[in-house]
């Protein structure tokens, strides 16, 4: 028997033990994505406030230092066209019903302040797409850090998954809608091992350096 065969029945059916070996095994190249830190999420007179937007900036801020030259960070912004169910849904939110360049989707000052490299647009909540794989490659490893952790997080992870990526959550560097929202989507997405783990700011950090881009 080979020593190939012999790896294969060692691994099977025993559970992966988090994003290090799950990394090894898919041959990920590891980026951060940090989803959304936009006015609009972190304004706390924003209809769309994340209340703990402040509590994770500090997370982030030392992702990002930590991941260099891959950091991804993305932004909202309305689709041009409304169609479906867009239609009701921007006429039940018609604040945010503005044009791209609008203030409430610039990014804050900590993000600004990140200097990462690219920076990606979205008309959706899930930022996984042509724009977001260009860059990070077809099935990367993302550890998805922003806003809100029950919308445009899961919305990203869930998709990525689906396409072959590995994610991984940084728990305390996302914020919610409200607490309860954060951690039942929190709850979700661990439903989701070994493609997707939670897993919190200092564990992503013990994964060590991401390869230079």
């Amino acid at each position: 028997m080979s020593s190939a065969s012999v790896a294969t029945e060692e691994q099977e059916g025993r559970p992966k033990s988090g994003p290090a070996e799950v990394e090894a095994s898919a041959g990920a190249d590891r980026w951060l994505v940090v989803v959304d830190p936009q006015v609009i999420f972190a304004d706390p007179e924003s209809k769309w406030a994340a209340p703990r937007f402040r509590e994770i900036v500090e997370p982030v801020r030392q992702l990002a230092a930590a991941f260099g030259d891959r950091v991804v960070i993305t932004r909202w912004v309305p689709p041009e066209q409304k169609v479906g169910s867009w239609v009701p849904y921007f006429e039940q939110f018609a604040f945010a019903d503005q044009p791209p360049d609008h203030h409430l989707f610039d990014l804050v000052p900590q993000a600004a302040a990140l200097g990462a490299r690219h920076t990606v647009s979205e008309p959706t909540f899930g930022k996984w797409g042509e724009q977001l794989q260009a860059i990070t490659g077809p099935t990367p490893h993302l550890v998805l850090a922003g806003v809100a952790t029950d919308c445009c997080v899961i919305s990203t992870a869930l998709p990525a998954i689906d396409a072959g990526a590995q994610v991984t959550v940084a728990s305390d560097a996302c914020a919610g809608s409200d607490d309860e929202n954060h951690q039942r989507a929190l709850d979700a997405m661990g439903l989701y091992a070994p493609q997707l783990f939670v897993v919190t700011t200092a564990e992503v950090l013990a994964l060590g350096e991401p390869r230079e881009a």
